[in-house]
């Protein structure tokens, strides 16, 4: 089904679009830039009138994509965010000056695409990252960040020449996508630099294909701890960067190395900033489900960690904090995702496992779980089920974390249980 639906480019219902986006192209996942270019171009959204930071990166990027916002808002600048998957509402995607799109936006948005595709074929992803380019190009905030949502090279936010780009860091997710070995991923997110234009690597042990790319490219590669660094002081911090260098910043809530990845892209960007606006900028930075306080008495932390990357970043944040009782672990994972190494990262932080399984065609069950886990736990059919009863058994000492999935974490989020 790929002709032009006269009822939906008609549409003012963001439930109705969104569930005939997921009916229209055969696969959820369908990389290149042929079919999402062509129509972009209809669109007249190809290209941005204004700076576009295009970042991506096996884990921080959404926490460096943050960043990025909070301190040019705090410089004043409007600024518009693409980012994904959403947690609770797809609404969550698209940002304008700090302010989720609403859904007539969104269907206005849909329905231009609708009407440009003219019997091409798009998967969801695409059909929602042209809606937020036809969005930036229309309240033309000061300066756009999108996130990558797969890879980079054939992602459908390359078809976007960023001024520019951003590679976080580097770990093995999404392999059979990307490749089975951190060269292979390297090469495909290094695809989204462009010659000419700066690519800064935040991430300090790079696989040597990155440089081979932004060689071959032409593109000025910025690599941390060689083409800038930062230095530890105390409860403060420095940057210092190839012209700027920014002094007694304080540490964000937000992993620090992605802080120091979006301090070295500013230096890059033509925007100015100055060191109280950055200040401001880190202090007040926040992600949802990032090392998200939920509720208290007991604690709940809810984290989308869902591979062995992000998984030891958390079991580190976890071990540095206290919990006067017991830590109890609330978990459901994609079955395309390493279980067994994922979990094994947690084992030193966690006292008490409540396994659960998720929905659809990619969720790994409990059992799946429990197997790669190899220790005892209880299992349960839903991450409801299984956050309810970790609420029951726990007393106000204890602390709960949830993690192993957007989709664990939105579950939560859902629930009553909010501060």
């Amino acid at each position: 089904m790929t002709d032009v639906n006269p009822v939906m480019a008609k549409s003012q219902s963001l439930c109705d679009w969104l569930s005939y986006l997921e009916r229209i192209h055969p696969q959820t996942i369908d990389l290149g830039l042929e079919r999402v270019s062509a129509v972009a171009r209809r669109l007249g959204v190809d290209t941005l009138p204004m700076p576009v930071i295009l970042v991506a990166g096996t884990n921080g990027k959404g926490t460096t994509c943050a960043m990025l916002e909070s301190i040019y808002r705090a410089a004043g600048y409007r600024v518009g965010v693409y980012a994904s998957p959403h947690l609770v509402r797809y609404n969550e995607r698209v940002r304008v000056d700090g302010a989720d799109a609403s859904d007539a936006a969104l269907c206005d948005a849909l329905a231009a695409v609708e009407q440009a595709r003219d019997g091409i074929s798009l998967t969801f992803f695409e059909f929602g990252t042209l809606a937020a380019l036809w969005i930036f190009s229309r309240q033309a905030p000061d300066v756009v960040i999108l996130e990558v949502g797969l890879g980079g090279r054939l992602d459908a936010t390359n078809l976007i020449s960023a001024d520019v780009a951003v590679i976080t860091s580097i770990a093995l997710d999404h392999c059979d996508w990307l490749g089975d070995d951190r060269e292979s991923i390297g090469r495909e997110k290094a695809g989204i630099c462009r010659a000419g234009r700066p690519l800064v690597c935040g991430e300090p042990d790079a696989p040597a294909s990155i440089a081979a790319v932004a060689a071959r490219v032409g593109a000025t590669l910025l690599q941390c701890d060689q083409a800038f660094s930062a230095q530890r002081e105390g409860d403060v911090w420095h940057f210092h960067g190839q012209h700027q260098q920014w002094h007694a910043l304080p540490f964000p809530v937000l992993p620090w190395q992605n802080a120091i990845t979006a301090l070295a892209v500013i230096e890059q960007m033509s925007l100015p900033v100055n060191e109280t606006q950055i200040r401001q900028g880190l202090s007040e930075a926040r992600l949802a489900g990032r090392m998200q306080r939920w509720a208290e008495r007991p604690n709940v932390i809810l984290d989308v960690a869902h591979n062995p990357h992000s998984a030891a970043y958390l079991a580190g944040q976890l071990a540095q904090t206290t919990c006067k009782g017991r830590r109890f672990a609330v978990v459901g994972m994609l079955k395309d995702k390493d279980i067994t190494q994922t979990l094994a990262q947690m084992l030193p932080v966690v006292d008490q496992w409540f396994l659960a399984s998720l929905a659809g065609p990619r969720a790994a069950s409990a059992q799946q779980l429990l197997t790669c886990l190899g220790l005892a736990a209880t299992t349960y059919d839903t991450v409801v089920d299984a956050y309810t009863d970790a609420l029951r058994q726990a007393s106000d000492d204890d602390e709960i974390v949830v993690f192993g999935s957007f989709f664990t974490v939105a579950a939560v989020m859902e629930q009553p249980a909010a501060l």
